[in-house]
């Protein structure tokens, strides 16, 4: 894991530590021992775990002030990315775990117990759910999620979650850019705008990385997120 720490460095400027190098490596070794029963990710060679899990989830640092008591969430967080690796790098955030499926938050509980994590919450429900639990509600200052959905229906998962003031961050890949000019009602209907795509490229990963970065300018109408299931039957287009 020493390259992780060097590619941290040069791509991100982020110093890792030894103990942060550490922990990226038990993190590693717990995945992969845990993927042999439970399904959670397709990527568990170490060289893709470190660019495509771990890097990958660091370049949210690059275009957002992680300071202290900032309320992170991680909505579809399946493995848990990209909310441990910043909770690892960043410990002083509030980081809370969102994932519908209870075998993958069984996993979650565990890493942060085996890694010594603490001020991490989980939330075993849907994105449809949490957003409308008064607790979760409107309540976060950074709302980020990888691959979850494509942007019209992401919105509506992320934007109810996010406090005015703050901001929802879409992980996505090539179909960045096409995918925000279909959300743009979307963006609009529940309080959002939209700030940049930040692009970054990742060691060895031949699509660009990209970050879809939306400000929460103005309340989600009560409305939404609409019953499970009903955002992808229906995005808002």
């Amino acid at each position: 894991m020493h390259r992780l720490a060097a590619d941290a460095e040069s791509l991100l400027t982020i110093a890792l530590t030894q103990e942060q190098v550490d922990q990226f490596d038990l993190f590693l070794r717990e995945l992969v021992a845990w993927n042999a029963h439970t399904n959670l990710t397709a990527i568990i060679d170490p060289d893709g775990v470190r660019v495509r899990h771990f890097l990958d989830s660091l370049t949210v640092a690059k275009v957002i002030p992680l300071e202290a008591g900032v309320r992170v969430i991680d909505v579809g967080t399946g493995a848990g990315f990209p909310g441990i690796p910043l909770k690892i790098v960043y410990p002083q955030l509030e980081v809370t775990l969102l994932e519908a499926t209870g075998k993958k938050v069984n996993f979650l509980r565990h890493v942060a117990q085996v890694l010594g994590l603490s001020g991490i919450h989980f939330v075993n429900a849907r994105a449809e759910e949490a957003g409308q639990m008064p607790e979760h509600r409107a309540a976060y200052d950074v709302v980020v999620a990888r691959a979850v959905a494509r942007m019209p229906i992401l919105m509506e998962y992320l934007l109810p979650l996010t406090k005015i003031g703050g901001v929802s961050i879409a992980m996505k890949g090539v179909t960045a850019h096409e995918e925000t000019v279909t959300a743009k009602r979307a963006l609009s209907t529940f309080g959002g705008q939209l700030r940049s795509i930040e692009t970054f490229q990742l060691p060895n990963v031949e699509e660009p990385h990209n970050l879809v970065i939306v400000n929460k300018t103005a309340a989600t109408p009560a409305l939404y997120p609409r019953y499970p299931g009903l955002p992808t039957q229906k995005p808002i287009r």
